[in-house]
């Protein structure tokens, strides 16, 4: 595979190195494609407004899940918790079923993985292609904490790991 940049660009080998050092939140995107659930774990999602309650999440553009959250509208966010990160790798495979052996039920009609940390269903607004991954603009219309407060699950040079409080 041959790989290229504009001149007066960052090689995205360089990138990569220097964005592996920013912790970042993991979440598994969910979505349904009729009776079939589909999902990925994805580190880049924020929120971006509160009124109205917004949130965006980049998704490759080769991915399926984008392909069926493009027909349907509609996503499901599951914000992970530490206990979730053989759940986080199972989303990040590519090319199996990733709800094989997963325990999920509906919620809203989207695919809720059971214990995370958070849960959002939302709909999309506007699908903004930005280079190779498009980032989704969606209105909230469900935001639930989990009851047990885990410590959040997070991606950081490359491996996965949790935030730690400094002491007072």
């Amino acid at each position: 595979m041959t790989t290229t940049h504009l001149p007066g660009t960052v090689s995205p080998q360089a990138f990569r190195d220097a964005m592996a050092t920013v912790a970042s939140p993991v979440a598994v995107v969910t979505a349904m494609d009729g009776p079939r659930p589909h999902g990925t774990t994805v580190s880049a999602f924020a929120s971006l407004s509160l009124t109205p309650p917004m949130m965006l999440v980049s998704l490759d553009n080769r991915s399926q899940l984008l392909a069926t959250i493009r027909r349907t509208g509609r996503l499901g966010l599951n914000i992970l918790g530490l206990h979730q990160a053989g759940l986080a790798a199972t989303f990040a495979l590519p090319g199996r079923d990733r709800f094989d052996e997963v325990i999920w039920s509906p919620s809203e009609n989207l695919p809720r993985l059971p214990g995370s940390a958070a849960w959002i269903a939302a709909e999309v607004d506007e699908y903004v292609t930005a280079g190779d991954h498009t980032v989704l603009l969606a209105h909230v219309t469900t935001a639930e904490a989990g009851r047990e407060g885990p410590e959040p699950l997070t991606y950081h040079q490359r491996s996965f790991g949790t935030h730690m409080p400094l002491a007072a």
